[in-house]
């Protein structure tokens, strides 16, 4: 199992879709070109700014297969999911696999309060249903509750194709111990906050999953290259710039401020799907405001 190319900077692609809120093929294949030709090293179909608790199943699929068709060998193309029923979990990752799935990101299930057995059973089962394939554990509390660096060890250390996990929490305390208790394995660790991703290769991280790349792609593949080109003022510096045009996005309703940033910038990537609306007066002019500095 071949988990070399996992590193970098990995977009989680805006979906979009039409006027009747059916995934927009054309309109996905030019996001896909456009974050590639930016530089990402990667690209998450289906994380939580893809919008993906939107989509069935069968839209999952499509999606997918239209994304992996137009990256073709370019970079690899991860399957994201967040399914709460474990036995759904296990359909998807087959399906991810069938369909050319260079890796799968697990979100832990919503609405629940599992407990880390539950939880380690969850993940396990879904891994071990794709052995072949890398599992990517993608922890974010906006869920209701975290994942502690206890049960993700666990994980890393006792199913063999759990080899990663992106976290969003911000808490840069439980992304250090969470690289400590993995530090004796290849386990390969990914921001999820754009604000923290020179921060996180600080402490040894592979990389930083980046919602903005989609919009701002070169400036956050610069911030990754800097840093390993040894340029550590230069890298940071490059994350200072882009700190207030995420940090603006907070004003906006989740997930919007990320289609409302590549429509700002005119890539014409449609409206979120109801009951999300786009941004509108003081918090789209923030955006804009911020984006123009920028260029």
């Amino acid at each position: 199992m071949d988990t070399t190319r996992i590193k970098g900077i990995i977009v989680p692609l805006i979906t979009p879709v039409d006027a009747e809120e059916n995934i927009d093929d054309a309109k996905l294949r030019k996001i896909v070109d456009h974050v590639i030709e930016g530089g990402v090293q990667g690209i998450l179909a289906f994380g939580s700014n893809s919008e993906f608790y939107m989509f069935d199943d069968d839209e999952l699929a499509h999606g997918f297969k239209i994304i992996k068709e137009q990256a073709g060998d370019r970079v690899p193309v991860y399957f994201g999911m967040g399914p709460i029923r474990t036995r759904r979990g296990l359909k998807l990752a087959k399906k991810a696999v069938e369909l050319g799935a260079d890796a799968v990101s697990i979100l832990q299930p919503m609405f629940l309060a599992p407990t880390d057995e539950e939880l380690f059973q969850h993940y396990k089962t879904i891994a071990d249903a794709i052995p072949d394939t890398p599992v990517l554990v993608y922890n974010n509390p906006r869920v209701g509750y975290g994942l502690s660096a206890q049960l993700v060890s666990d994980l890393a250390h006792q199913v063999p194709n759990i080899v990663g996990m992106k976290d969003s929490s911000g808490n840069l305390t439980l992304l250090s111990e969470i690289i400590r208790l993995t530090e004796d394995i290849e386990f390969r660790t990914f921001t999820g906050k754009d604000t923290l991703i020179y921060l996180g290769l600080c402490l040894g991280t592979y990389g930083s999953v980046c919602s903005t790349a989609n919009a701002l792609a070169p400036l956050i593949v610069s911030i990754y290259d800097k840093f390993q080109q040894g340029d550590y003022k230069g890298s940071r510096a490059a994350q200072f710039k882009l700190n207030p045009a995420r940090l603006v996005q907070n004003e906006a309703s989740f997930p919007v401020a990320t289609k409302d940033m590549a429509n700002i910038l005119g890539l014409d990537m449609g409206k979120p799907i109801l009951p999300s609306t786009p941004s509108t007066g003081k918090v789209y002019a923030d955006i804009k405001r911020e984006l123009d500095k920028l260029n």
